[in-house]
């Protein structure tokens, strides 16, 4: 049974699956904080056109994350927890989900800075490093 010594399968204690869900969502608001301050930054070197660029790349990453925290969250709650499987699809959805949104953007908006599309992008994926690096 779960939590039988030698089982290999000891369930976390309540106060580490509440913390794990703090980091992602923390890691949430760190990527908004990314999106909005890359964008402005560049909305000023570049102009309102650096702007939407960085928006769109930190959006294309930041989108994608947030559903998969949230659905990470709610499959918390059921009993047993996500599975590996589900995670490692959620996953493969997340950056085929970043991919489309990259593509779609390219075709909708010809008018794309790709310098500052790329660099709200990084910055916004390096961003939700932050949440495990700062203490809370």
């Amino acid at each position: 049974a779960a939590g039988d010594v030698g089982s290999g399968f000891e369930p976390l204690p309540p106060v580490w699956k509440n913390r794990g869900k703090s980091i992602m969502f923390r890691a949430i608001i760190f990527q908004i904080w990314a999106v909005v301050i890359t964008a402005g930054l560049l909305g000023m070197f570049v102009g309102g056109h650096g702007a939407v660029s960085a928006a769109v790349g930190g959006g294309a990453c930041l989108l994608p994350n947030a559903l998969f925290a949230l659905r990470l969250a709610v499959a918390a709650r059921r009993p047993g927890g996500p599975g590996v499987a589900g995670f490692f699809l959620g996953e493969f959805v997340k950056v085929a989900a970043t991919i489309g949104i990259l593509a779609v953007a390219a075709k909708v908006y010809p008018e794309m800075h790709w310098p500052s599309m790329l660099l709200g992008l990084v910055v916004t994926l390096q961003a939700s490093f932050l949440a495990f690096w700062k203490k809370s």
